[in-house]
């Protein structure tokens, strides 16, 4: 063997070893690569109390319910399932029923989700790809209906 092939050969096993170590974690982290879970999710995977996640979907109509002290209880739901989240803090102007919305936090162990961080949807016209995904598959989704008569 050349110089040459050497220095080629060490390259390529080098290339190999990263390829097989990155899929290895991808591999890994599959679970925790999406963006949120929905209720659906939370319920199906069984997901351990105390452990952090993304919880998104809709906010569900009649369900938000202001307490003192800041707090507010509400429910999130992808029409097929609800979580109960509880939240202590300032909600964004954007919050409302029926509204799309992504909280981080944790679910105790009573199953109510705790939520320390609230994001609402920016425009009219978004909801995440995963919730417009599941209405659809539902048959409520009418998005698209909505885009088309504007």
């Amino acid at each position: 063997m050349t110089r040459k092939q050497r220095r080629l050969t060490l390259i390529g096993g080098a290339g190999a070893v990263l390829a097989a170590a990155a899929g290895l974690i991808l591999y890994a982290l599959s679970d925790q690569i999406v963006f949120f879970q929905t209720p659906t999710d939370v319920i199906t995977k069984q997901i351990a109390p105390g452990q952090r996640i993304r919880l998104g979907g809709l906010v569900e109509d009649g369900s938000v319910e202001r307490r003192a002290n800041a707090e507010v209880l509400f429910r999130v739901t992808d029409t097929a399932n609800t979580v109960q989240v509880t939240y202590k803090g300032i909600l964004p102007d954007l919050f409302r029923e029926g509204q799309g919305v992504v909280t981080e936090g944790m679910i105790g162990s009573d199953g109510v989700f705790k939520a320390d961080n609230v994001l609402a949807k920016h425009d009219e016209n978004y909801v995440p790809k995963e919730v417009a995904d599941a209405l659809k598959e539902q048959g409520v989704w009418k998005g698209d209906e909505d885009q088309q008569s504007n």
